[in-house]
């Protein structure tokens, strides 16, 4: 049985938030357990509406043929990945308050860790 897959996600931009999300729908949808959580700049990817959705690179990269986040966000919800918001990167970044995507959750770094327990961690 593999390992759960825990996502650090501490930036905003959006080709950071995008690859958390690649790497976390591709576990997801392997059968692997993942869960992404998001601190600091990179809460914005949880809010609702994302406000990554309006960067020119989405455009761009579904041009091109490649999902984007939007795409992604979608699939993270249809596959069932648990997203967590942190509390303190929320307040750290003066979001605490606004709406986020609905499924994500709202909670510390306490659990993600006990989320992630013994599996691997990649930080973007």
């Amino acid at each position: 049985m593999a390992r759960t897959l825990g996502i650090l996600l501490l930036s905003g931009g959006h080709e950071r938030a995008h690859y958390a999300l690649v790497l976390a729908t591709g576990a997801a949808a392997l059968g692997r357990d993942a869960v992404l959580f998001a601190t600091n700049a990179g809460c914005r990817l949880f809010l609702e509406p994302c406000p990554l959705l309006a960067d020119p690179r989405e455009a761009a990269l579904e041009a091109r043929g490649v999902a984007g986040v939007g795409t992604l966000l979608a699939a993270a919800s249809e596959l069932g990945l648990r997203r967590i918001a942190c509390e303190a990167g929320l307040k750290a970044e003066d979001l605490a308050g606004r709406p986020l995507a609905p499924g994500v959750e709202a909670a510390g770094v306490a659990t993600f860790l006990s989320a992630v327990g013994d599996g691997q961690m990649v930080s973007l």
